[in-house]
């Protein structure tokens, strides 16, 4: 198989380019890559691409993303998680449920949020964290990230557990943070799950230590489940054939022009992504098939 999808439960303790690495040495010499890192202390979701798969990670990026996390009110830390040194915050409020309850619907939706200064945002080509271990002062823009749900599970001073669904590039950290803020209080997430990426779910994931030379292609996920979230289309395989060579065909579909589209052969296989350039007619965007 030259295309698929690995759904991987990354443990706390390892980096995702950790969890890349074993999929690496057992995939060789196909590529390797993964949408939507996880901090070394998160556990969860990971979705890992083999082959020609990795081209599609920018679709994996625009699914929903779906976390539990456990926050400890009242202290601080850089990291504004239990990697650096937590601290007390003297002289923050202790938050009534109810003011729990109130302040979260203002985190709903489009919202502006600063990363935190230890994240792997670059700044002039150098990540955050790189910075801020060294002591540089690390200024980071707010920028616009989505939150889809924001839902309080339990909450027993000091900790608060929430289940949060987001769009891409949202740190969960950071919410916490701004939420405890907005508490008159700060914050310090203790854990976090990825409990899912679009349909890839914790519970159907696979260990990166449980996979071997023998049993990881049967892990291996068609490649369509990355792209579940758009419209499809199963030409002809003359259509196919023009595609594969670059050129546009006719799509029987009304969709307004920059859609694009999954484009599956007649085994249900994704072969690539074409994209419509005027109503009827789509031009080749991404080709899965073939080797490597």
């Amino acid at each position: 198989m030259n295309a698929g999808i690995l759904c991987l439960n990354k443990p706390p303790g390892i980096t995702s380019r950790d969890a890349v690495n074993i999929v690496q040495r057992l995939a060789r010499p196909l590529k390797v890559g993964h949408a939507g890192t996880l901090d070394p202390a998160a556990q969860g979701v990971l979705v890992v691409c083999v082959g020609r798969a990795t081209r599609l990670i920018p679709f994996i990026h625009e699914l929903p993303k779906s976390y539990l996390a456990t926050f400890l009110l009242g202290r601080s830390s850089p990291t504004d998680d239990m990697e650096a040194e937590v601290t007390p915050f003297e002289g923050g409020n202790i938050p009534a449920l109810d003011a729990v309850r109130a302040a979260l619907p203002r985190f709903l939706g489009r919202i502006e949020q600063r990363p935190p200064d230890y994240s792997a945002v670059k700044i002039a080509g150098r990540r955050a964290y790189d910075l801020a271990r060294r002591g540089k002062t690390v200024e980071l823009r707010p920028r616009t990230v989505e939150i889809y749900r924001i839902e309080l599970i339990r909450y027993e001073y000091p900790e608060l557990e929430l289940r949060v669904e987001c769009g891409s590039g949202t740190y969960i950290r950071a919410l916490g943070r701004d939420l405890a803020i907005a508490l008159g209080t700060r914050a310090v997430m203790a854990a976090l799950l990825r409990t899912a990426i679009g349909e890839f779910r914790v519970e159907n994931a696979v260990a990166p230590r449980a996979l071997d030379r023998e049993n990881w292609q049967a892990f291996l996920r068609p490649a369509r489940e990355a792209v579940r979230h758009l419209p499809s289309l199963r030409p002809p395989e003359d259509d196919l054939r023009r595609l594969r060579n670059g050129g546009m065909i006719p799509v029987d579909l009304t969709l307004p022009v920059g859609t694009r589209i999954a484009v599956l052969d007649k085994q249900n296989e994704l072969v690539g992504i074409c994209e419509t350039v005027e109503r009827n007619i789509a031009k080749p965007l991404i080709n899965i098939m073939g080797e490597g």
